[in-house]
């Protein structure tokens, strides 16, 4: 085994970043926090407190730099994940809605049935590989729902009710395998062609399970840029095409989302996104959002 990094105490963890130039008003503060979230993952919020040179970032920060300005952007990310997770919520409820629907009106079963979905279901391993998963989270599923299948039908969830035992990935690889027509239906309920559609459920989902494993969002770069609909069809969506590999034109798409669900943008996304905290050294623009974010029609 290789050599790793000497465990340090939290007083000696603490001492290495004032040695580097952190100021710390409240060091009791500072231990509670390093005892309880980690330094490791604080260090990603301290980062870009970090002096650069050569553009590189070094060991030691920026002039002024404070342990409290680190924590107020660790607490504003905290919010945001919470945020996300909220709005994400009736979102996927929605898609497993509106799919269970239009695929029962195909056939009751149609999800069991690969010659009634569409081209991809049928050749190669796509629908095989997803049809195993799916029986092995009915085999595992404890709602009362499926329990009541068991007894009463066999074990045979109809489509409808299949959906909800789906997780995100496995829902989404549903839709891609549905019937275009039926993929047409679902998409055009949120203002969208099916390949837009798939492109942002599978954009959302990497932002989701950052929530969810309380990965860092404020600053971060996706290596997936979502299909937009062709320029000039939804000006709002134009405004964000630049910065769709930032958080600002994720939580853009949710915003759009949520328009076409609930008829109006999520309120608790644009009251976390405009308590981002003042700083010198992190400025707002590192969401990816323009000055006047909150004049787009999704964000009003």
């Amino acid at each position: 085994m290789g050599a790793t990094k000497p465990f340090q105490t939290y007083d000696q963890q603490l001492r290495r970043l004032v040695r580097r130039g952190l100021r710390v008003d409240d060091h009791a503060q500072a231990l509670e926090w390093l005892t309880r979230v980690n330094y490791y993952r604080l260090s990603g919020y301290w980062y870009p407190f970090r002096a650069v040179e050569n553009g590189r970032r070094r060991d030691v920060f920026v002039s002024g730099a404070a342990f409290a300005d680190v924590i107020a952007l660790y607490e504003f990310d905290e919010r945001l994940r919470a945020a996300v997770l909220t709005v994400t919520a009736p979102i996927e409820l929605s898609v497993r809605a509106f799919l269970g629907h239009a695929l029962g009106r195909v056939d009751s079963c149609a999800h069991l049935r690969p010659e009634l979905l569409g081209a991809l279901a049928r050749s190669g391993a796509d629908y095989p590989n997803w049809r195993a998963r799916f029986d092995r989270e009915v085999a595992a599923s404890r709602e009362d729902f499926v329990v009541h299948h068991r007894s009463s039908y066999s074990g045979v969830l109809p489509v409808w009710a299949a959906v909800e035992v789906l997780d995100w990935g496995s829902l989404v690889r549903l839709l891609m395998m549905s019937p275009p027509a039926v993929q047409s239906e679902v998409a055009a309920r949120f203002g969208l062609r099916p390949p837009q559609l798939v492109s942002w459920m599978r954009s959302l989902n990497i932002v989701r399970n950052a929530c969810a494993h309380h990965g860092r969002l404020f600053n971060r770069v996706y290596a997936k840029r979502p299909k937009l609909p062709v320029p000039g069809l939804v000006p709002s969506l134009d405004a964000i095409a630049p910065v769709m590999n930032r958080t600002y034109g994720q939580l853009s798409l949710l915003q759009h989302l949520r328009r076409a669900v609930l008829h109006g943008p999520a309120p608790e996304l644009t009251s976390v996104l405009g308590s981002w905290p003042t700083s010198d050294h992190v400025p707002f623009a590192v969401t990816g959002a323009p000055a006047d974010w909150r004049s787009s029609e999704l964000w009003r």
